[in-house]
Protein backbone atom coordinates (compact mmCIF):
# COMPACT_ATOMS: atom_id res chain seq x y z
CA UNK A 1 0.00 0.00 0.00
CA UNK A 2 1.12 3.50 -0.71
CA UNK A 3 -0.44 6.69 0.53
CA UNK A 4 -2.26 8.86 -1.96
CA UNK A 5 -1.52 12.56 -1.60
CA UNK A 6 -4.18 15.11 -2.48
CA UNK A 7 -4.39 18.87 -2.50
CA UNK A 8 -7.58 19.91 -0.73
CA UNK A 9 -7.30 23.68 -1.12
CA UNK A 10 -4.86 26.36 -2.23
CA UNK A 11 -4.63 29.77 -0.61
CA UNK A 12 -3.29 32.55 -2.80
CA UNK A 13 -2.46 36.19 -2.63
CA UNK A 14 -4.57 38.02 -5.20
CA UNK A 15 -1.65 40.28 -6.12
CA UNK A 16 2.01 40.36 -5.16
CA UNK A 17 4.07 42.85 -7.09
CA UNK A 18 3.55 42.10 -10.78
CA UNK A 19 2.15 38.63 -10.07
CA UNK A 20 -1.50 37.70 -9.71
CA UNK A 21 -2.85 34.75 -7.70
CA UNK A 22 0.38 33.73 -5.96
CA UNK A 23 -0.08 30.46 -4.07
CA UNK A 24 1.32 30.77 -0.57
CA UNK A 25 -0.33 27.87 1.27
CA UNK A 26 -1.55 24.39 0.35
CA UNK A 27 -3.91 22.29 2.42
CA UNK A 28 -3.20 18.62 1.78
CA UNK A 29 -4.13 15.14 2.89
CA UNK A 30 -2.45 11.79 2.57
CA UNK A 31 -4.68 8.72 2.74
CA UNK A 32 -4.52 4.98 2.31
CA UNK A 33 -6.82 1.99 2.78
CA UNK A 34 -6.25 -1.73 3.14
CA UNK A 35 -8.33 -4.37 1.29
CA UNK A 36 -10.58 -4.76 4.36
CA UNK A 37 -11.58 -1.09 4.29
CA UNK A 38 -9.43 0.09 7.20
CA UNK A 39 -8.11 3.53 6.36
CA UNK A 40 -5.65 6.07 7.67
CA UNK A 41 -5.39 9.78 7.00
CA UNK A 42 -3.13 12.70 7.81
CA UNK A 43 -4.17 16.27 7.00
CA UNK A 44 -1.99 19.34 7.05
CA UNK A 45 -1.12 22.63 5.46
CA UNK A 46 2.16 23.84 4.06
CA UNK A 47 3.16 27.48 3.74
CA UNK A 48 5.26 28.51 0.75
CA UNK A 49 7.62 31.46 0.84
CA UNK A 50 6.85 34.22 -1.64
CA UNK A 51 10.27 35.85 -1.28
CA UNK A 52 11.60 34.51 -4.59
CA UNK A 53 9.15 34.38 -7.49
CA UNK A 54 11.76 33.73 -10.19
CA UNK A 55 10.20 30.34 -10.96
CA UNK A 56 6.60 31.58 -10.61
CA UNK A 57 3.92 29.45 -12.25
CA UNK A 58 0.61 31.09 -13.12
CA UNK A 59 -2.24 29.81 -10.98
CA UNK A 60 -4.18 28.57 -14.02
CA UNK A 61 -1.19 26.50 -15.13
CA UNK A 62 -0.59 24.69 -11.83
CA UNK A 63 -1.14 20.95 -11.71
CA UNK A 64 -1.95 18.84 -8.68
CA UNK A 65 1.24 16.83 -9.22
CA UNK A 66 3.31 20.01 -9.22
CA UNK A 67 1.77 21.28 -5.98
CA UNK A 68 2.07 17.85 -4.32
CA UNK A 69 5.76 17.90 -5.26
CA UNK A 70 6.09 21.38 -3.67
CA UNK A 71 4.43 20.12 -0.48
CA UNK A 72 6.63 17.02 -0.25
CA UNK A 73 9.77 19.04 -0.97
CA UNK A 74 8.86 21.58 1.71
CA UNK A 75 8.10 18.82 4.23
CA UNK A 76 11.29 16.93 3.44
CA UNK A 77 11.82 13.21 2.87
CA UNK A 78 11.96 12.34 6.57
CA UNK A 79 8.64 14.04 7.38
CA UNK A 80 6.93 12.54 4.31
CA UNK A 81 8.13 9.10 5.45
CA UNK A 82 6.85 9.77 9.00
CA UNK A 83 3.43 10.76 7.64
CA UNK A 84 3.17 7.66 5.47
CA UNK A 85 4.28 5.45 8.37
CA UNK A 86 1.67 7.09 10.62
CA UNK A 87 -1.02 6.25 8.07
CA UNK A 88 0.08 2.61 7.94
CA UNK A 89 0.11 2.52 11.76
CA UNK A 90 -3.47 3.85 11.82
CA UNK A 91 -4.55 1.12 9.42
CA UNK A 92 -2.74 -1.58 11.41
CA UNK A 93 -4.39 -0.39 14.64
CA UNK A 94 -7.84 -0.59 13.05
CA UNK A 95 -7.12 -4.06 11.65
CA UNK A 96 -5.75 -5.34 14.99
CA UNK A 97 -6.84 -2.99 17.78
CA UNK A 98 -4.63 -2.77 20.85
CA UNK A 99 -7.63 -1.61 22.91
CA UNK A 100 -11.16 -2.97 22.66
CA UNK A 101 -14.42 -1.89 24.26
CA UNK A 102 -17.44 -3.84 25.40
CA UNK A 103 -18.77 -6.07 28.12
CA UNK A 104 -18.64 -9.88 28.35
CA UNK A 105 -22.40 -10.29 28.86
Amino acid sequence: MAATWKIVNLERLTQLGDHIDVVNNAHWEAIDQDPDGNSGRVYGSQHFSTDDLSSFTAYEELTKDQVIAWVKEALGEDRVSEIETDIQDQIAELANPSVKNGTPW
